[in-house]
């Protein structure tokens, strides 16, 4: 049996026992396939993980940066209490569109909200409204602009937010300092931000999968 494979049936087992996909997040899937979006959103283990780390939180504001079809909002958002809210930008309006009927679907439009646009327009535009500090914040865009949105999230957060940077690791590239490619100089940007602010605590962690080969970055706010 391949490592991929082993991977696979591992996922499968935890994702199981663990994090089952219900029927809305199964339509959500199957409304990304129709729709031909990419097939890059998180996994259902992973999805169970955002929810987790959102109520241990005891998050009642979360902003996702990067929505795709909103399968990781699902996730999110219903890890928030009947007054939470949460904010997901998203690039594509296709995408975003997609998104926006998958919350509908699963009942959670009235308190998440898909904003669509550059991030690096619509972060501005959010901060003027001068929102409740966001209590964790996922950043699962594109990646080369990683630390910009490691910047901002720290404007928008409080002391004891988490911020959470998806797919780190970029098949292992992330530790080649000679890299030029711009996903690999933002993602070493954000995590050498985090390294370096003193405002943030963070590690990062691999991970394998039906993903493949991956990662994530956790940063916690300081005073």
């Amino acid at each position: 049996m391949s490592d991929s494979q082993l991977w696979d049936d591992v996922d499968d087992y935890f994702i199981s026992q663990l994090a089952p996909d219900d029927e809305a997040l199964q339509a959500a899937l199957r409304e990304n396939d129709a729709a031909g979006l990419p097939h890059i959103a998180v996994t259902a283990a992973q999805g169970k993980f955002l929810h987790l780390l959102a109520q241990v939180q005891g998050a009642r504001h979360i902003l996702e940066i990067g929505t795709l079809g909103g399968y990781s909002t699902i996730w999110l958002a219903r890890a928030l209490p009947e007054d939470g809210r949460l904010v997901s930008l998203e690039y594509n309006a296709k995408h975003a569109e997609v998104a926006a009927r998958n919350l509908a679907r699963a009942g959670l439009d009235r308190i998440a909200e898909v904003r669509v646009g550059p991030a690096l327009e619509s972060l501005p535009k959010l901060a003027d409204e001068n929102p409740a500090p966001f209590d964790l914040v996922f950043i699962d865009a594109d990646k080369a602009n990683n630390a910009h949105y490691v910047e901002w999230a720290l404007r928008l957060t409080r002391t004891g937010s988490l911020i959470v940077v998806d797919n780190v690791v970029r098949g292992g590239r992330v530790a080649d300092p000679g890299s030029t490619e711009p996903d690999v100089v933002g993602t070493r940007a954000a995590i050498e931000l985090i390294a370096t602010h003193p405002r943030l605590s963070g590690t990062a962690l691999q991970t394998v999968g039906s993903k493949g080969y991956d990662g994530f970055a956790l940063a916690r706010v300081l005073a």
